[in-house]
């Protein structure tokens, strides 16, 4: 498929997406939000074991785009939510594993997109930020992931001061998983990607339907729907080699 606001690239069993509007500073416009549906889509239903999501230009996103929101009713506008919306929750529901690749400021609905992902490394000069708190449109929206990443209170702060935290502060906050000088920022992407991919793929995409699900329930719930998914995978094929490879101390061959 061609894009016009993203590329798409999958020299092997990673698939790249990178945001390719910086003149825009890679806003979420409608058209760009739709663009990227559907290349999550695509990837979704392809044999990628991974999926890295990053940005060109200086800015990784800024958000919604301000010139495509101004003039919308709210019929309009609650349309563009939902679009938005569906690309977060498509992120979760992707079979893939799915790492943000964050080297500068990500903002509102940018930084939106770092909490989705299910991985981030950051370089040391990007920062994310809230920016609704200090402006005339919280960021409602935003703060959901965010939220669910970093806890009230820091949620709170973020919200409300609408201030950039720095990668090193989003790290010890949960925001990302790794801070690393930029120039490493690639090598660290990779090697934490490699390390995520390992093992059943299959395996791997149970784990990550189950994760989110179970996340946001009481314990009681969410103990019992991992219970339920945990016995329903140990008659799987890839549970079955992975226990027998262990017990006869070899490698795992995966059919998968």
């Amino acid at each position: 498929m061609s894009y016009e606001y993203l590329t798409v690239f999958a020299p092997g069993p990673v698939t790249r997406i990178t945001l390719n509007n910086p003149a825009r500073r890679n806003a979420l416009s409608a058209a760009v939000l739709e663009e990227l549906l559907r290349a999550l889509r695509e990837v979704g239903g392809s044999d990628a074991k991974g999926l890295v999501l990053a940005a060109n230009g200086p800015v990784f996103s800024a958000g919604h785009d301000f010139a495509d929101v101004v003039g919308r009713d709210a019929i309009g506008v609650a349309d563009l939510m939902r679009l938005c919306t569906d690309v977060m929750l498509t992120m979760h529901a992707l079979p893939q594993v799915i790492v943000a690749r964050v080297h500068a400021l990500a903002t509102a609905a940018g930084c939106q997109l770092v909490a989705s992902a299910d991985l981030a490394v950051a370089a040391r000069s990007a920062g994310l930020a809230l920016p609704g708190g200090k402006g005339g449109w919280f960021c409602h929206t935003p703060s959901v992931p965010v939220g669910r990443a970093v806890g009230r209170k820091r949620l709170m702060e973020m919200a409300f001061t609408g201030d950039v935290v720095d990668a090193e502060t989003a790290c010890a906050w949960g925001l990302v998983n790794r801070v690393v000088d930029d120039a490493e920022l690639d090598d660290a992407v990779d090697d934490l990607m490699s390390r995520a991919t390992r093992g059943s793929a299959a395996a791997k995409a149970w784990g990550k339907r189950v994760l989110y699900a179970q996340l946001d329930r009481p314990e009681a719930d969410a103990y019992a729907l991992a219970c339920e998914a945990m016995t329903a995978s140990s008659q799987t094929a890839a549970a079955h080699e992975g226990m027998t490879a262990f017990l006869e101390k070899r490698r795992p061959v995966w059919a998968d």
